[in-house]
C-alpha cells in the first residue's frame, strides 16, 4: 500500500518514502528535513496515497504495522505527531480529518511527481549533484540518568552522562534524538516508556542511573521500545569514580557502543517482522548495519554487503548505503575476503569521498577511511584519519582501529594504550576477539609471551574464523618453545587461508607491513616464532596477487 516510486509535495511539504523522508519548504525555497518518527512516516505515506479518500483505521494499521498486534491507540499517538508537524502555522484545522469510529481522511491536495524529478535540498541545488542529506529513521529520547546517591552533586554528574549520550548518539546519521531541554521534561518524574513514546513522538526511550558507593560508580542503563515498552537491552556495570572525568568518558564510550548496536539490530527485527524494509533504502541500510556488527565472517560481511546494495540502488544518494559499502569492502581487504582488490580499493575510495563532500565529520566514514589507508600503505595518513575522530577517546571502533595502525607503525606502547581503552569500553562486544588479536601482536612483538598467549587465545576463542590470529598464536607458540601447538595453530591459519603459506606469501597479501620500525620488531619475535612452528620461507609464485601490486606501486593522489 506504500508508495514506492513516487514524491507527494503538499502546502510546503515533500514526502519521499523512499529517499529523504519528509521535507518542509523553508523561506530560501530549499526543502529541509523534518523530524519525525518512522512509523508517523508510514502513516502519512498511507493518507497521503489516497489524499481525499477516507482510510479506515484497520486498513492503516495493517500497511504500517503488518502482522504486528497492535491497539487503536497507537494509531492515536502518531496520528497526532503528524498533526503537530504539519498543522504548525494553519489556519483552517487539520490536514488530516478523523472520520468517527471510522478511519483518517488526508484533506489537503497533494501532487504526485515522478520520483527522479529534483527538488532542492537544504544546502544543495538540483545542479550541485553528489549526495545530499539523508533524514535519520530512529527517534530516540535520553532521559535525565537518575542520581541515586545521597550526594547531590552527583547530580551534575549524572546530567553529563545524558548530555554526552544526547550528543553522541546524535552523531549516528541514522538516528534522531530528541534534544536535552525536551528530555529534561521528564527529569525527576515517573512516566513509562510508552507515555513518553506518545508525547515526544520517539521509537525508543534510554534511561539509567548512577549510584556512588565509596569510590566506586555502579551504571544501571537499558533501551526499551516506546511502541511496546519492552525491555530491548539494559545492562549494569562498574568503574572507578576517583576520577570523574575519566569516568564519565568510560561510561559514555561503553553506553554509546551498546546503545548503537542495540538500536540497529532492533529496528532492524522490526522491520523485518513488519515487512517495512521491502523496498525502503534507510531500512535496508538499518539491516546492513545490524548484520555488519555481528562477530566477523566472510558470510556475515557478504550479507551486509548485499543489503546496502540494495539499499544504494533504490537509493543512489544513500550516505548509510555509501559508508556501509565501502566499510565492508575495506573489511574484506583486511580479512583476506577480497578477490578483486583494485576494483573494490577505487570504489572505495570513491564513495568515501562522496560521503565527505556531503558531511566530512561523518565518524564511520573516517574510520573506514583510516582502515584504506592503512590497507594502501600509507600509515602516517591512516594515523592522522583516526586520530580526527570526534570523541575518540569513547569510540571503540574508532580507538581499536588506532591501535592496529599504531602497531603497524611500529609502535606497540601506544598501541596497547589504545587498544585496551577499546576492551574496557565494550568487553562483551561481538568482535572483542580483533582487540585481543592486536594486543597480542603487541605483547607479541615486545616479547612479553605470556601476555601474547593470554590474549591470542582469548582472540581465537572469540572468533576462530580469522586466520591471522592463528598465524600469531602459531608465532607466540613457536618462541615459547611449544611446538606441537605452534605447528597446530600454523595448520589451522593455513586452513583457512591456504594462499599464505610461506613468509613470502604473508608479505605478498600483507604488504602494508612495511614500515622499518615494525619490521625490526617483527623479525627478532614475529618471524622467529613462524620459523620455529615449522613456516617455510620460500617466495610463493610472483605476481599472484593484486595486492602486490596495488600498494607496492606506490601512494596515490588523493
Amino acid at each position: 500500500m506504500f508508495a514506492t516510486a513516487d514524491i507527494f509535495l503538499f502546502e510546503g511539504f515533500r514526502l519521499d518514502r523512499q529517499g529523504e523522508g519528509l521535507l518542509r519548504r523553508n523561506e530560501r525555497g530549499v526543502f529541509v528535513p523534518v523530524s519525525i518518527g518512522l512509523r508517523a512516516l508510514d502513516v502519512l505515506s498511507v493518507l497521503a496515497e489516497r489524499s481525499g479518500s477516507l482510510v479506515t483505521k484497520e486498513e492503516i494499521i495493517a500497511a504500517v504495522w503488518g502482522r504486528t498486534v497492535v491497539e487503536n491507540a497507537n494509531l492515536t499517538v502518531q496520528i497526532a505527531a503528524l498533526r503537530r508537524v504539519l498543522d504548525e502555522g494553519r489556519a483552517e484545522g487539520s490536514c488530516i480529518q478523523t472520520v468517527a469510529a471510522r478511519g483518517y481522511r488526508f484533506v489537503t491536495p497533494v501532487r504526485r511527481i515522478a520520483h527522479a524529478t529534483p527538488v532542492p535540498m537544504a544546502g544543495i541545488t538540483p545542479n550541485e549533484g553528489g549526495s545530499a542529506f539523508v533524514p535519520p529513521c530512529l527517534a530516540v529520547v535520553v532521559l535525565p540518568f537518575a542520581n541515586l546517591s545521597d550526594d547531590p552533586q552527583q547530580d551534575y554528574f549524572a546530567d553529563g552522562i545524558t548530555d554526552d549520550l544526547t550528543t553522541d548518539l546524535s552523531w549516528t546519521p541514522e538516528f534522531f534524538v530528541i534534544s536535552r531541554s525536551a528530555a529534561f521534561v521528564y527529569k525527576g518524574k515517573s512516566v513509562n516508556a510508552k507515555q513518553i513514546g506518545r508525547e515526544v513522538g520517539v521509537d525508543y526511550v534510554v534511561e539509567g542511573s548512577l549510584r556512588a558507593t565509596g569510590s566506586r560508580l555502579q551504571v544501571n542503563a537499558q533501551l526499551i521500545d516506546a511502541e511496546t515498552g519492552a525491555h530491548v537491552w539494559a545492562d549494569r556495570f562498574e568503574t572507578d569514580g576517583n576520577d570523574l572525568s575519566a569516568a564519565e568518558a568510560e561510561i559514555t564510550g561503553r553506553l554509546l557502543w551498546d546503545l548503537r548496536l542495540n538500536l540497529f539490530a532492533a529496528a532492524s527485527s522490526r522491520a523485518e517482522q513488519d515487512g517495512r524494509s521491502d523496498g525502503n533504502a534507510k531500512t535496508i541500510a538499518m539491516r546492513g548495519w545490524s548484520v555488519f556488527h555481528r562477530p566477523r565472517s566472510a558470510a556475515n560481511i557478504q550479507e551486509a554487503l548485499q543489503l546496502w546494495e540494495r539499499a544504494l540502488e533504490i537509493d543512489p544518494r544513500s550516505m548509510s548505503a555509501k559508508i556501509g559499502i565501502a566499510l565492508a569492502l575495506v573489511s574484506n581487504f583486511w580479512h583476506g575476503w577480497s578477490r578483486s582488490f583494485e576494483p573494490d580499493e577505487a570504489r572505495a575510495e570513491r564513495l568515501l569521498l562522496e560521503v565527505f563532500a556531503v558531511d566530512p565529520t561523518d565518524i564511520t566514514a573516517r574510520i573506514a577511511m583510516g582502515i584504506l589507508r592503512r590497507l594502501q600503505g600509507r600509515l602516517d595518513e591512516s594515523r592522522i584519519e583516526l586520530e580526527s575522530v570526534p570523541a575518540l577517546d569513547r569510540n571503540i571502533a574508532g580507538l581499536r582501529q588506532l591501535g592496529a595502525t599504531l602497531v603497524y607503525l611500529g609502535q606497540p606502547e601506544p598501541a596497547i594504550q589504545h587498544l585496551e581503552r577499546s576492551i574496557r569500553l565494550s568487553p562483551y562486544e561481538a568482535n572483542i576477539g580483533l582487540n585481543y588479536a592486536y594486543v597480542g601482536l603487541c605483547h607479541l612483538l615486545l616479547g612479553h609471551l605470556d601476555k601474547a598467549l593470554n590474549h591470542l587465545r582469548m582472540a581465537r576463542t572469540s572468533n576462530p574464523r580469522i586466520y591471522i590470529v592463528h598465524l600469531y598464536l602459531a608465532a607466540a607458540l613457536g618462541l615459547n618453545g611449544d611446538f606441537d601447538d605452534a605447528r597446530t595453530a600454523l595448520a589451522e591459519g593455513i586452513r583457512l587461508k591456504p594462499e599464505v603459506d610461506s613468509l613470502v606469501a604473508w608479505r605478498t597479501y600483507r604488504p602494508w607491513e612495511a614500515d622499518p620500525r615494525y619490521l625490526a620488531l617483527r623479525a627478532q619475535t614475529l618471524d622467529v616464532g613462524l620459523h620455529r612452528a615449522g613456516f617455510p620461507v620460500e617466495a610463493a609464485p610472483p605476481g599472484t596477487h593484486p595486492l602486490a601490486v596495488s600498494v607496492t606501486a606506490g601512494p596515490r593522489a588523493g
